[in-house]
């Protein structure tokens, strides 16, 4: 998977653009669904991790669908030495994501002329399991807030905690 890309495991690689339109057609398929899309991001540890984004769309109460970009840093582009720096890209990764998808996701539905019930209000942080990163939720809450979004973090923090999570290797 190339970087700049999306993965979806039916699909392959995908663009921001052939997200939206996989999006659409997973809506179209059922309009009068309630739907959730959430953003969420992990990383693996090391001086140069790597960070998968994950973009989830469910269809609440009848599955669901997932996107994921895998992103790395050259080790002369960025270096993470400790968990605060790995958890706020995971955050930065997440909030640049949500909102290029949000502006394109919702410009896309309303030539539809669906109405289908859509909420992008959450993007998921992997935050709040272990002591170390206990210290960061306000932080890390007001940084996603301050981007127009709700935070999630554990244990309801599912798009980075166990979806992203099974991207890390």
């Amino acid at each position: 998977m190339s970087q700049g890309k999306f993965y979806n495991l039916t699909r392959g690689e995908l663009t921001l653009e052939g997200v939206v339109k996989e999006i659409i057609a997973y809506v179209s398929a059922e309009p009068k669904g309630d739907y959730d899309v959430v953003v969420g991001c992990d990383s693996s540890s090391g001086e140069t991790p790597v960070f998968p984004v994950v973009i989830v769309v469910r269809r609440l109460g009848r599955g669901g669908r997932f996107f994921v970009q895998r992103v790395r840093f050259s080790p002369k582009q960025k270096r993470f030495f400790d968990i605060h720096s790995r958890i706020l890209q995971e955050v930065y990764l997440s909030c640049q994501v949500a909102l290029s998808l949000k502006e394109k996701l919702f410009q896309a539905l309303e030539k539809t002329h669906l109405q289908p019930s859509c909420q992008f209000r959450y993007i998921h942080a992997d935050i709040g399991g272990d002591k170390e990163t206990q210290v960061m939720i306000k932080e890390v809450v007001n940084l996603i807030r301050g981007n127009g979004f709700e935070a999630k973090i554990k244990p309801e923090s599912y798009a980075a905690s166990v979806v992203a999570d099974r991207f890390t290797k």
